[in-house]
């Protein structure tokens, strides 16, 4: 199957770089829902059989205009939805925002038993994220194109692609309507065909202003020689423990 995973439209919690995972979540900018509204345009050659969202508003917001274009319902799954800050909740301060990045990382390159503060750990997130997968697996649809946000997107790639290392989703950014591609399935496995950072509209609907914490990579949130000493520093932890 060929998923793609859109990042929903630009909320005002993007816009104050504030982690906001609850549901059911802010709605969109008017910037978010610009950004929303060039997706069927740019998806214009892509066949779309199955169209989903997450329970958060933002995401259903965000697939309304290809679902009205293409004349698909909006499937809503309960576990597409963002990863949980726990404890850091509403919060937008740098150490908070690096707390939920390092979290999310580890759980891409194999620490599943990390714990967000307060909130969920790596085991709780993929089993919740890929069974909504899996059912989308069941359906006839050859390509499922499915809003989810970008924490979520982010981490799912980098521990399921094959053809990128898991620090690629963590040093890349993924910008709102940013698309990835994956192609294959659990059992045969999935490769990353595309990672979309920018809007889909391009630089007209972007908003560099933003701090947008869930879509900046490591390297942006911590700083370059930080980042580099987090990512060290988890993947030696995972070394040791495969020992």
């Amino acid at each position: 199957m060929r998923l793609m995973l859109i990042r929903h439209g630009q909320t005002p919690s993007n816009v104050h770089g504030v982690l906001d995972t609850a549901r059911p979540g802010p709605g969109l900018t008017e910037l978010g829902h610009e950004q929303a509204a060039r997706i069927p345009e740019s998806l214009a050659d892509t066949p779309v059989d199955a169209l989903f969202a997450s329970t958060l508003v933002r995401t259903q917001l965000t697939a309304n205009p290809l679902a009205a274009e293409r004349g698909l319902d909006v499937a809503v799954l309960p576990g597409l939805h963002e990863i949980e800050a726990g404890e850091l909740e509403g919060r937008s301060d740098r150490d908070s925002v690096v707390t939920y990045l390092k979290t999310t990382f580890a759980w891409g390159i194999g620490d599943l038993d990390a714990r967000m503060p307060g909130g969920p750990d790596g085991h709780d997130f993929f089993d919740r994220f890929d069974s909504d997968i899996e059912s989308i697996l069941q359906t006839d649809a050859r390509t499922a194109a499915l809003v989810s946000h970008g924490g979520a997107i982010r981490v799912w790639v980098a521990r399921h692609a094959t053809n990128v290392g898991p620090k690629f989703a963590a040093e890349n950014a993924l910008d709102n309507t940013g698309i990835v591609v994956m192609e294959g399935s659990f059992a045969e496995g999935w490769v990353l065909t595309r990672w979309q950072d920018r809007p889909v509209g391009g630089t007209e609907v972007a908003d560099a202003s933003a701090a947008d914490p869930t879509g900046e990579g490591l390297r942006v949130a911590a700083g370059s020689e930080e980042a580099a000493a987090l990512v060290e520093s988890n993947v030696e932890h995972i070394a040791q423990h495969r020992k």
